[in-house]
């Protein structure tokens, strides 16, 4: 399958990365590639340049947002929430028509220090607002409640898991709950529309609280029925 990750952070390679070893075809989406290879220092938050993750996987490519949604049949919005609008602004609504976009950003907001709040909560959700902005696609809310290791690795932890999906188009949820039990999650719950995506990205908070008390952001939730 070819899928466009968009954001080159730790979770767009987590995701990038795992997917180009399970045999798909990949796409990094940036702003801007030159620039993106160009850097050679880490970021403010230690994650080092993406030239260096580039290296070890050759398989995938880099391209400007708007080409690597024109490829793909899979878009998987792996950027900063507060940044998941102008970005898919700038791969396009017509690039991004019909196409399942796979939605892991969450709503942080960090203008007030640590720790962070959602500036969109309650009433809505990051993944409406992008359903709202882009009629045309598919979104699909998932594994916006782990880190990005748990994400395409939950083999981590000793015991399985669970993880969710939103999204009003049950083909586009079936896409991508084939993609997670491809990464190798077996306890995927789907919550219904779009909106329920409010339930999953409110968890949020808890699960900041969580990574202070346990030291650790390898935990994640598991739902016993």
């Amino acid at each position: 399958m070819q899928i466009a990750v968009l954001g080159t952070g730790m979770v767009g390679r987590a995701i990038a990365g795992r997917l180009e070893e399970l045999g798909h075809e990949v796409t990094v989406g940036t702003r801007d590639p030159q620039a993106t290879t160009a850097r050679a220092e880490a970021d403010q938050m230690g994650t080092p340049p993406y030239i260096t993750w580039a290296d070890a996987h050759p398989g995938v490519r880099l391209a400007r947002f708007s080409d690597a949604a024109a490829a793909a049949e899979v878009v998987v919005n792996a950027t900063n929430g507060s940044a998941s609008l102008e970005v898919l602004e700038l791969a396009g609504a017509d690039n991004l028509a019909g196409k399942v976009l796979l939605d892991i950003a969450n709503p942080l907001d960090f203008s007030s220090g640590m720790p962070p709040t959602l500036f969109v909560k309650d009433n809505d959700s990051l993944g409406e607002l992008l359903q709202r902005a882009f009629p045309r696609t598919r979104v699909v809310k998932s594994l916006n409640t782990l880190n990005a290791d748990l994400m395409v690795r939950p083999d981590l932890l000793p015991e399985g898991t669970t993880v969710f999906v939103s999204g009003d188009d049950a083909d586009a949820k079936a896409t991508v709950t084939t993609l997670l039990m491809e990464f190798g999650h077996r306890d995927v719950i789907d919550l219904g529309d779009i909106t329920s995506a409010r339930g999953t990205e409110m968890v949020l908070p808890l699960w900041l609280r969580l990574m202070v008390a346990l030291g650790t952001p390898t935990f994640n939730f598991k739902i016993i029925r």
